[in-house]
C-alpha cells in the first residue's frame, strides 16, 4: 500500500468485521528516537492461539468470502522493510491489539496519507462503534473521540454528512497543527 493510512484503515476494518464496539487508533512520532509507533486496539471477538499464529500468513484468512488475507502480512513486511516490527496480541472474546514500529526517517516508509479520510470512513460506523484517535508529534497531541463528539453535537449524528465532512477536515487540520512528520 502506498500510504500508512491505508494500512491503518485495513486494520480498523478487520476490527469492525470482528465485531468491535470500541476501536482505538494511536500514532506516536518520536523524532528523537527516529521512530513512529502505531497501535490499533479493539474489543472484538479476538483470536485463539492457532488463529493468532497464522494471522500473518498471506494464504490464511478466517473470512469465508476469500481464501487469503494480505493486510497483516503486507503491514508486517512494510514494518520490517523500514527497520521496524509488528506485534499482535489477542484474547478470545476480549479483543486484539496490533502494535507496530517503523523508522520515521526510513526512505521506504510510506507517507502517512489521509488520516482525515480514514477517520471519516470509520466514523460512518459511529452509531455502533466508539472510535478514538490519538496522534502525538513534536508539536503536541491531536485527539478525536466519537462519543465526545456526539455529546458536543447532540443535535446531529456523527454519521450525518456535514459532520463526517467536518471530521475529515478537523483531523487533517489537527495532524498539520501538531507538526506531524509522518
Amino acid at each position: 500500500m502506498r500510504e500508512l493510512s491505508l494500512h491503518i484503515l485495513d486494520l480498523a476494518r478487520n476490527s469492525l468485521e470482528a465485531g468491535a464496539t470500541q476501536l482505538t487508533i494511536s500514532l506516536t512520532e518520536q523524532p528523537e528516537k527516529d521512530l513512529l509507533l502505531v497501535a490499533v486496539k479493539d474489543n472484538g471477538r479476538g483470536m485463539d492461539e492457532e488463529t493468532l499464529h497464522r494471522a500473518t500468513d498471506p494464504f490464511y484468512t478466517s473470512r469465508t468470502t476469500r481464501r487469503q488475507g494480505l493486510g497483516l502480512p503486507l503491514f508486517r513486511a512494510m514494518c520490517e522493510r523500514c527497520e521496524g516490527s509488528m506485534e499482535i496480541t489477542s484474547t478470545p472474546a476480549q479483543g486484539t491489539t496490533v502494535r507496530a514500529t517503523v523508522r520515521l526517517s526510513h526512505l521506504d516508509r510510506p507517507p502517512l496519507g489521509d488520516m482525515g479520510g480514514v477517520l471519516q470512513t470509520l466514523a460512518c460506523e459511529a452509531d455502533r462503534v466508539h472510535l478514538r484517535y490519538r496522534h502525538e508529534a513534536a508539536g503536541g497531541v491531536f485527539e478525536l473521540d466519537t462519543e465526545d463528539l456526539q455529546r458536543e453535537r447532540n443535535e446531529a449524528s456523527v454519521t450525518a454528512p456535514t459532520v463526517l465532512h467536518w471530521i475529515g477536515e478537523h483531523v487533517r487540520g489537527g495532524v498539520r497543527e501538531i507538526g506531524s512528520k509522518a
